[in-house]
């Protein structure tokens, strides 16, 4: 699985092209429904057309996927360019994820997971690095900004906070519904945020975040 920006740069448009078709495809019906007949169907091409380009349905699913994960990190990389403090790069990220949940299906992971075990292994592993890695560069720029607690242990907190993202999405305590909802990311967020700020941080945080939500209303 492709993981770096260059990704988008390199992808042919006519890939890019079908690659968003489909993914809008799967997003409306799910993976496993869709055969690469309905794909070519979709498209307007034949299926030959279709297979000179991807050499089965994994392999299709496994470039839309690279796909997304490019594209998450050019959001992840625009928003370390604009060099805001700690907390305005966590709203930010707060509003991205509030974009993308608006338009996620569901089933589209769970399909992953069933029928393409060892990609969704992949998509997991490279999740948990990328998530640990922004969240210690989070936490320790915080803390040197002077709006997270200055005891917190960047180490412990990154794992825990990829620990409890993994273990809600593993567990049956929620549906896949509510994981993905804006309600539950918005309380996981809350919760999260609360337990590193200092005084500084909290004022900061409590006087900027209305605006956020107000703007994704």
């Amino acid at each position: 699985m492709v993981s770096n920006l260059g990704y988008l740069c390199s992808m042919d448009k006519k890939i890019q092209y079908i690659l968003e078709r489909v993914t809008d495809l799967y997003q409306r019906y799910g993976i496993k429904s869709v055969t690469m007949d309905d794909v070519a169907h979709h498209l307007g091409i034949s299926k030959k057309t279709l297979y000179e380009h991807f050499r089965n349905k994994e392999d299709l699913v496994e470039k839309i996927t690279s796909l997304e994960h490019a594209r998450q990190k050019k959001h992840l990389s625009g928003i370390l360019r604009k060099k805001l403090n700690a907390i305005e790069e966590l709203l930010e990220v707060y509003k991205i994820i509030n974009s993308m949940v608006r338009k996620y299906n569901p089933s589209m992971e769970y399909d992953i997971r069933k029928y393409y075990p060892a990609l969704f292994n992949r998509i997991r592993e490279i999740r948990q690095k990328e998530m640990y890695a922004s969240a210690v560069q989070n936490l320790v720029k915080g803390m040197k900004e002077g709006l997270y607690r200055k005891e917190l242990n960047a180490d412990v907190i990154a794992r825990l906070h990829v620990s409890r993202f993994e273990y809600i999405s593993e567990n049956n305590l929620f549906s896949m519904e509510e994981i993905t909802s804006k309600k539950v990311f918005h309380e996981l967020f809350v919760y999260n945020i609360y337990g590193i700020l200092n005084r500084k941080g909290r004022e900061f945080f409590e006087k900027n975040f209305e605006k956020y939500r107000v703007s994704l209303t």
